[in-house]
């Protein structure tokens, strides 16, 4: 598929991404934070535990939400993102605050962003303690609205994740996604255009792995949540210096959501953009019955 749709040609780069992490590291790191760049940037709360957070909002997949009628799925993609963010390093959430901005607040959109978030929140045992709503006339469209959320869990010292124990020939473990989870719709959008799509095909709400972590944390190396960059750019952002991931790419089945990208998008731009059916990773010595995708090499 010569000349297939990319996202760097719908707008979004990947590499400006990583440029700007690295470009304000130093202005953070010099505040006493530990982890940024990571999935959840850690503080120290006392002489034993950490807390955990992350920021992140539904992004574009928005846009397509409130045209289809699902924005409770949004609320959904919310939660799910931001606590899958925050359980990668070995943390229970505890909270999540949302920030809802618009050009002019309907009270029936945000409701349903609200109780969607609220739905997940309890799936994972988190509350949802509060948040802000905008109104911004001057920064956003008319119609349009923006919803993002802070995640907050704690985690002990001693059992903090950061991927220092991932050694070669640990197993990478793969757990399915709903479809594509959160990122990539810049890309999706340029695709369909203003014609009408499958909702269902396309905005599955984002998975929560919390039950999945809590399982696996006491023996896992490390967990990657798959968001923008695929399952290599996100597996190496845990794998120490020299250590690099080798994915079997046959090895588990793509949601349909997929046959439907690649008759649009090249494979090598399948993957470098989107989760292709695997949205949350684990990396440990003994991998069990757990799907098998790849090794650390």
């Amino acid at each position: 598929m010569e000349g297939g749709a990319t996202y760097e040609r719908s707008g979004v780069s990947l590499e400006t991404a990583e440029a700007v992490v690295e470009r304000l590291r130093a202005a953070v790191e010099s505040t006493g934070a530990v982890g940024f760049g990571a999935f959840s940037a850690l503080y120290p709360l006392d002489e034993s535990r950490f807390l955990a957070a992350s920021t992140d909002s539904v992004g574009s997949k928005l846009l397509l939400h409130r045209r289809a009628g699902t924005l409770r799925w949004g609320g959904m993609d919310l939660a799910a993102h931001c606590i899958d963010d925050v359980i990668t390093c070995g943390a229970d959430p505890l909270f999540l605050l949302d920030y809802v901005a618009a050009n002019r607040i309907d009270v029936e959109q945000v409701a349903e962003l609200v109780q969607g978030a609220a739905e997940v929140c309890r799936e994972a045992g988190a509350a949802l303690i509060g948040g802000e709503t905008a109104e911004l006339p001057g920064v956003y469209r008319e119609h349009e609205l923006d919803f993002a959320g802070t995640c907050v869990g704690v985690v002990e010292r001693e059992r903090v994740l950061t991927g220092a124990k991932v050694e070669r020939g640990d197993a990478i473990v793969g757990f399915p996604s709903s479809g594509l989870h959160t990122n990539g719709f810049s890309l999706v959008r340029s695709i369909i255009g203003e014609g009408e799509f499958d909702a269902e095909l396309l905005l599955q709400p984002h998975r929560l792995y919390v039950d999945e972590a809590r399982r696996l944390r006491d023996r896992a190396h490390a967990f990657a949540h798959i968001t923008g960059g695929g399952i290599l750019g996100n597996v190496s952002r845990v794998l120490p210096d020299g250590l690099s991931a080798e994915i079997e790419w046959n090895s588990w089945e793509r949601p349909a959501v997929y046959e439907w990208l690649a008759q649009h998008v090249e494979e090598g731009e399948l993957r470098r953009v989107f989760n292709l059916g695997i949205g949350f990773v684990a990396l440990l010595a003994d991998p069990g019955d757990e799907l098998v995708i790849g090794r650390v090499v």
